[in-house]
């Protein structure tokens, strides 16, 4: 296996990202496995990395990091707008 770059670490927690926004499914369930929190703790982390490398970073791995963030931020607010919208189910006398 190769040694790991920046990039492949990009794209590590932009694929855990994706798994728990409900966009690609879970390699190792075969389902998809929505979960927003976890989502947006991931996007944090990117968001950490980019601010703990600024001025440190390839205009290449700089580009990746701030499109990948804005692509995963922008997909979050709309999945989490949907779930906003979504009927609440409510609970049933038991």
């Amino acid at each position: 296996m190769d040694k790991p770059d920046f990039i492949s670490v990009v794209y590590f927690f932009a694929t855990i990202a994706l798994q728990h926004l409900g966009i690609v499914k879970n390699p190792l369930t075969d389902k998809v496995e929505k979960n927003l929190d976890v989502a947006k703790y991931t996007i944090d982390v990117l968001d950490l990395i980019k601010e703990k490398t600024k001025g440190n970073l390839s205009k290449e791995e700089e580009s990746l990091l701030t499109s990948t963030l804005s692509d995963l931020k922008l997909t979050y607010v709309k999945e989490k707008e949907k779930k906003e919208s979504e009927p609440k189910s409510e609970e049933k006398p038991g």
